[in-house]
């Protein structure tokens, strides 16, 4: 019994020298001795090499960068539903190539540390690395640092030179850029938001959010903090983080990726949600009695499940001036500094295009002179009574109603369209004035998916002064898009309008694709994407044109879904390369909808 204790005191007193040994490495090496180090002596069995190595490169990163800030940024892109795994995955990756050649540079002895620990790696985990992108990026990296003679794909090599970029690195903003980067391209190339966006997450956000599910074992103090702690002691690891199962293949991690797309909340969570898109969009503009009586006409079938929020935007309506006020005051600013840069352009474009339409509208508004049995008499006809079965001996004049048109301008505003917001306000902002200069109402209104909800940013209503055109430059875009639902929406307000000619103009850049949040046993379970997207949105614009709504759906995104816009929009469907032919290709439709008329 005495032997055993012995044998646990000893065991407790190297564990605890062991530990003293790297905090005092990573103390040195950091010149910081406050850092709140928290040694991992399970690796040290594994490999002290790779244990001592992870230590003095966890206090170089707090060295050279701000380490709270680069685990701050993690923690934020997690809660915007980024794989922890993959993320802390190409953190390590990044922070290695970051600080690793510095270390070398300043202290001797470190490069053979190094050498060592990397040879740990590629003797203990090369098949797992192996197994999966990021994993043989690694391997690349290990084995070219260790001899330079590794040479793999075009592929693999393109991603070596993008992480070797990250050598030159000066200030903490740029290796998160890098980090964010890597990731959006090799793990997940349709993440959602910006890097902007998911910095912009607060404080307050992070706090009532539940991260129990992203602790290993049950914590019961499952709190930021602790979630943060996690994030700061991986970053800097040698060793890749591990799923639950490390040989899983190629085809399991997609089958998990694509699970990853049903995100399971319980009932707090729920209940949280309506604050977190009002603070993100703005209040809604409607009632909560008529939000509740729209949720219930529309969001059923595939959609059961789902709501609707309809906002004036953060800008015009907020609840708080939080980041995301600051970041819509920010883009706002950038889409109206682009306007005046090419102020004498959009302009003669309005021109060009209001003049266009007013043209057929003035033919359309000519009276019609049509043959009728009765009216004013015209003499030449008087011989056909008794001699023909054709009574119109009269003609009648037709006056025509120029203005009996109304549209609706549905711009996509998920998170794909980040990189040409600022043209898309631009377009839009061309068509509503030229429509607004003719006196035809228009309306002017965004879709996007926050969580379970899909969001409508009004800009301007259809019988609003001329002024409200310039609200669209406060486009902004967020998240997915589960185009379907967004389309009933729009298209139910549509049908309630007087006039005859209804027009619905659809701005798309991809196939629907909405990441779907639920409670546990939820009525659809499974991710609004694929095949059963493009027949849900697809049904509802066929609905809208049995019911004599002219729909044209002009996609700007990948050529490689073509296919699947065309599934959608049918025959009244163009495709531009630029979104900067919106305007014309729009313009075009409306006055082939005129001259059919």
């Amino acid at each position: 019994m005495a032997d055993q204790h012995n044998t646990y005191r000893d065991i407790e007193e190297r564990k605890y020298e062991l530990e003293n040994r790297i905090r005092n490495l990573v103390w040195t090496v950091s010149g910081d001795y406050t850092l709140d180090i928290r040694p991992d002596t399970e690796l040290f069995q594994k490999s002290p090499h790779i244990a001592v190595y992870d230590g003095v490169k966890q206090g170089g990163l707090a060295k050279y960068f701000d380490q709270d800030a680069v685990s701050m940024y993690l923690l934020k892109k997690v809660y915007c539903h980024a794989d922890q795994t993959e993320l802390l995955n190409t953190a390590q990756i990044c922070t290695e190539e970051a600080v690793g050649w510095r270390l070398d540079a300043e202290r001797e002895g470190i490069r053979r540390l190094r050498e060592k620990a990397y040879n740990d790696v590629l003797d203990q985990d090369f098949r797992k690395l192996s197994g999966y992108p990021l994993g043989r990026l690694r391997l690349a990296l290990l084995r070219e640092k260790m001899d330079g003679s590794w040479k793999g794909t075009r592929e693999i090599q393109e991603q070596l030179e993008s992480v070797h970029a990250l050598r030159k690195v000066q200030t903490t903003e740029e290796l998160i850029r890098g980090m964010d980067d890597l990731y959006n391209r090799m793990v997940d190339p349709h993440f959602s938001k910006s890097l902007e966006e998911v910095l912009a997450v607060t404080a307050e956000e992070l706090t009532e959010f539940s991260w129990k599910d992203l602790l290993q074992e049950d914590a019961e103090d499952a709190s930021v903090e602790t979630v943060l702690q996690k994030l700061t002691d991986s970053m800097t690891s040698l060793e890749a983080e591990e799923e639950q199962n490390n040989q899983e293949s190629e085809h399991s991690r997609e089958e998990r990726a694509e699970k990853k797309k049903i995100i399971v909340a319980g009932q707090e969570e729920m209940s949280r949600m309506y604050s977190f898109v009002e603070r993100n969009f703005g209040r809604s503009y409607l009632t909560p009695a008529e939000q509740n009586r729209r949720n219930y006409q529309m969001c059923r079938g595939i959609h059961a499940g789902c709501r609707l929020y309809y906002t004036d935007g953060i800008l015009n309506s907020p609840v708080i001036k939080n980041n995301q006020y600051v970041l819509a005051e920010k883009i706002c600013g950038d889409n109206r500094k682009k306007y005046k840069e090419q102020y004498t352009l959009v302009n003669r474009n309005i021109r060009v295009l209001a003049d266009m339409l007013r043209k057929a509208l003035v033919l359309r508004d000519e009276d019609q002179s049509v043959r009728a049995d009765h009216g004013q008499i015209v003499p030449s006809q008087l011989w056909k009574p008794g001699r023909s079965e054709d009574s119109r001996l009269f003609i009648r004049r037709m006056k025509s109603d120029a203005c009996d048109f109304t549209v609706d301008l549905l711009l996509d505003a998920s998170g794909s369209q980040r990189k040409r917001q600022s043209d898309v306000a631009l377009q839009a902002f061309i068509i509503s004035e030229a429509l607004s200069e003719l006196d035809i109402p228009v309306r002017v209104m965004s879709f996007c998916t926050f969580w379970n909800y899909t969001v409508l940013r009004r800009f301007r209503e259809y019988d609003e002064d001329r002024a409200a055109n310039q609200n669209v430059f406060s486009f902004t875009t967020s998240s997915g898009n589960r185009d379907g639902l967004a389309v009933r929406a729009i298209g139910t307000d549509l049908l309630q309008r007087e006039e005859r000619n209804k027009i619905l103009i659809v701005l798309s850049d991809g196939k629907p694709n909405d990441t779907l949040l639920n409670r546990p046993g939820a009525e659809n379970p499974e991710p609004y994407r694929g095949r059963r997207a493009i027949l849900d949105t697809g049904t509802e614009i066929r609905n809208l044109r049995r019911n004599h709504v002219a729909v044209l759906g002009v996609f700007v995104g990948d050529e490689t879904e073509l296919q699947a816009e065309k599934k959608i929009f049918g025959k009244d469907f163009a495709y531009i390369r630029s979104i900067r032919g919106f305007s014309n290709t729009v313009g075009r439709y409306l006055l082939m909808q005129i001259e059919d008329e």
